[in-house]
């Protein structure tokens, strides 16, 4: 029996697993939030959007650019915003969503 072979995607998608990653912390982050482990998704979240935005950059993606230089800093855990309330626990999973379209879309070529 003769496998099929399978030809190459012409696409790849740097930017999905970190949108993944950041994606599932802040799923679980409305749980966390008032505890000592809500700072580890605000850093995670802050950095793993300046990663997605840089592949954005690469991918010659421009218009994610401002959607997570907005989540960068509303997510900075440096000097964080004094964000409470279900507004702000409405905006973990949003967020969430965010990063996982972003992370579908941003593709680049294979050379």
């Amino acid at each position: 029996m003769t496998a099929k072979q399978r030809t190459p995607s012409t696409y790849q998608r740097n930017a999905l697993a970190p949108s993944m990653l950041a994606a599932a912390a802040l799923f679980v982050a409305p749980a966390l939030m008032g505890n000592d482990w809500f700072l580890g998704v605000l850093f995670l979240t802050a950095i793993l959007g300046a990663i997605v935005a840089w592949f954005a950059v690469q991918a010659r993606q421009w218009w994610w650019v401002p959607v997570f230089a907005m989540i960068v800093v509303i997510w900075n855990p440096v000097f964080p915003f004094p964000f409470a309330g279900p507004v702000w626990t409405a905006a973990q999973p949003a967020a969430a969503v965010v990063f996982l379209v972003a992370g579908a879309l941003i593709k680049v070529r294979r050379p």
